[in-house]
Order: structure tokens, then C-alpha cells, then sequence
């Protein structure tokens, strides 16, 4: 099965951000686009980038991260795992409705130190929306300065540990 990684950088950063050049220098065949415009527009991009792609990785950083659980409500089916570094999910752009609990591996980093968006409100999101969530709370702060580039991304992106 050929999955499809794709990153998805926050509201002002931009897929040469940091975080977006950590992936492309060691993961190249991830996509990494640049998002701007409001939520429908940057929404409308992705949708657009994954039409006809399935078994989605999506690794999700702050707003990146509400693109991301967002697109898995919309498109469960399509979407293998998430990763989601800070996300914004405690934003009005996220509608989770009342739908069941999306059944799709979920692993959340988010910094106790994060002074943009509430780690404990996210994560109590996080809890009624994902099934399947690990949610690690680090010693970091927002963009994950001291926490990122040290986690096993090769172990976080494999997909033997799951198949759907």
C-alpha cells in the first residue's frame, strides 16, 4: 500500500518554515505545499492536493493541524494516521458535529509552555473526537522549539504498525 505523506504548516508559517525543510530534507517524497488565505480557501487547496489520493498521513502543525483533523472528519476513509503538532483545534473552524468518534490513529505533541493555543482544552477536544489518540504533553513551547526535530519521525511516519 503506498501511503501519502503530506505536511501541513500553521497560519504564518509557510512550508519553508522550519518545520517544512526538517521534512523535505528527510522525508522528500512528503508533500508540503504552501497554504494561505482564510480557512475555505487554505481547506479548498487540500482538497484539491489529495483529490484521488488515499491512505493519507497527515501531519498537522497549530492552524495545519485544525487542516488536518478537519479534512480526516470530512474524509475519514481516506485517512491512514494524523500527527498534529500544536493543532488549533479549540477554533471555531473546527466542526466536529455530532458525529461518532473518527475511528483513525492520532498522535498529539503539544507543549506545556504553549501560550497561543491551550493544551488542555485541545486535548479535551482531542478526547470526544479520536478514538485512537496518544496525546504527549512536552516541555516545550508552542512551535515545539526543543521537542520537533528530536522525536523518532522515522518510527511516527511508518505505517506497519497499522493497516486500514
Amino acid at each position: 500500500m503506498d501511503i501519502t505523506r503530506v505536511f501541513i504548516h500553521g497560519l504564518e508559517s509557510t512550508s519553508q518554515g522550519a518545520k517544512g525543510q526538517f521534512f523535505r530534507k528527510h522525508f522528500p517524497e512528503m508533500i508540503i505545499e504552501d497554504f494561505a488565505g482564510d480557512f475555505a480557501e487554505r481547506m479548498r487547496k487540500l482538497s484539491g492536493l489529495m483529490a484521488g489520493k488515499n491512505h493519507l498521513m497527515l501531519v498537522g502543525s497549530s492552524y495545519g493541524g485544525l487542516m488536518a483533523a478537519q479534512f480526516a472528519v470530512q474524509n475519514e476513509s481516506r485517512v491512514q494516521k494524523m500527527i498534529l503538532l500544536a493543532p488549533a483545534l479549540n477554533l471555531p473552524e473546527f466542526s466536529f458535529g455530532i458525529k461518532q468518534q473518527l475511528d483513525i490513529p492520532v498522535i498529539i505533541y503539544h507543549g506545556l509552555d504553549d501560550n497561543i493555543v491551550d493544551p488542555y482544552t485541545v486535548k479535551n477536544i482531542a478526547g470526544k473526537v479520536f478514538r485512537q489518540l496518544e496525546y504527549h504533553l512536552v516541555d516545550d513551547d508552542h512551535s515545539l522549539h526543543k521537542t520537533f526535530s528530536s522525536l523518532a519521525w522515522a518510527e511516527i511516519l511508518q505505517t506497519e504498525l497499522f493497516n486500514k
